[in-house]
């Protein structure tokens, strides 16, 4: 018996999976309301059946890697690669003992993402319509606005996603300094209005660097801009503050972007904390996991917004009927720009998986890469 492809079944199995991290310099320093970094960590797996080769990614700390190899590996070799979901189980039933939020969650997302990847290009299908297209078209959200930016800075940033790239949508980060600079955090949203002009939506996160209160009064405060999405405002662990800063605001109460399986997702669903979930499939599991998660926010009467990592994002955002849009991340799209072929445009404010190349259509620069290789 054949598959589209034209390989036999039982020539499917996987037989080689490697992984390896790239630590690649940001452009300018980078940070939000409760972090700082100068640098991110991509994680790249290759998982190989036949004379085909699916390509996956995350972004962590370089022990992903390492546990891709020494833990993952093993439990996968040899398995259909047809058989992403049974793939998926066992790998989660493999970290029982590991834990699998963290470390193991994320190198889980990878390797499943590259079995997708393989799967497609096994079948000759691009990814959107092997997982069931539903658009053809992704709308995106130009997403930055670091806190570490001057005016200058900021300007170029937004100017260039509404005015030249004509993104209709933008987000910058708020909460400097675990919201200890409320006065410096509403005179950016303000820059932020007027180099966007009134037409285009704009979105804050604050990565939980505020308090309950806190964060009803910056938005009471800022009324007059308009602010249609407000990540993060508190811990996304205080879903009863989530709840309370959801019921006090006009803007969207949106969280989500740590969830690590369908429980923690369905606990912030039943709380009542958010208008819209987000999920990151470099996180939570996968494209596995990202389509159990976007089903938890459909039963709950919930749209679902895909979490940074837009080119892994792209062809599963396609393909979920509750999508709301996704994260055009700066620092990802440049990490993504450097180690990928096959770059997706936003022009319009809208991204189109390719419709006729297996797969997510990408290739690994490797040879561009090496200079990045952690150890």
């Amino acid at each position: 018996m054949s598959t589209p492809g034209g390989a036999s079944r039982d020539d499917t199995a996987v037989r080689d999976l490697q992984a390896a991290a790239y630590t690649i310099r940001a452009d300018a320093p980078e940070a939000d309301g409760t972090l700082a970094w100068d640098s991110t960590t991509v994680v790249i797996v290759t998982v190989r059946a036949c004379d085909f080769v699916g390509l996956g990614w995350t972004y962590g700390p370089p022990a992903c890697a390492r546990f891709v190899v020494d833990e993952l590996a093993p439990t996968v070799r040899g398995r259909d690669a047809l058989d992403v979901g049974g793939a998926f189980d066992a790998m989660v039933k493999a970290v029982r003992n590991a834990g699998r939020p963290g470390v193991a969650g994320y190198a889980i997302s990878a390797v499943d993402v590259a079995l997708w990847d393989l799967k497609a290009r096994l079948l000759q299908l691009p990814l959107h319509r092997l997982l069931g297209a539903v658009r053809d078209r992704v709308p995106v959200y130009g997403s930055g606005g670091f806190t570490t930016y001057d005016d200058t800075q900021l300007r170029e940033q937004l100017s260039h996603w509404v005015h030249e790239q004509r993104i209709p949508r933008v987000k910058i980060k708020i909460g400097e300094s675990w919201g200890r600079r409320p006065g410096r955090d509403a005179y950016r949203m303000r820059l932020a209005r007027h180099v966007i002009g009134p037409a285009a939506e704009l979105f804050v996160d604050a990565n939980g660097g505020y308090t309950r209160k806190q964060a009803i009064r910056v938005m009471r405060d800022a009324a007059d801009l308009a602010i249609v999405w407000f990540e993060e405002p508190v811990s996304s662990d205080d879903l009863d503050g989530l709840r309370q800063v959801r019921d006090a605001v006009d803007a969207d109460v949106t969280a989500g972007e740590y969830g690590s399986d369908i429980v923690y997702f369905r606990r912030m669903c039943q709380a009542g904390a958010v208008d819209c979930l987000q999920a990151d499939a470099s996180r939570c599991g996968g494209i596995t996991e990202w389509l159990r998660v976007a089903a938890i926010a459909a039963a709950h009467c919930l749209e679902i917004s895909a979490h940074c990592a837009p080119h892994l994002h792209a062809h599963v955002a396609a393909a979920t009927p509750n999508l709301r849009h996704l994260e055009w991340f700066h620092d990802h799209v440049r990490i993504e720009s450097i180690a990928f072929d096959g770059m997706l445009n936003p022009a319009g404010g809208n991204v189109r998986p390719h419709p006729d190349l297996p797969g997510h259509g990408l290739a690994a620069r490797f040879a561009d890469l090496a200079q990045f290789r952690c150890g």
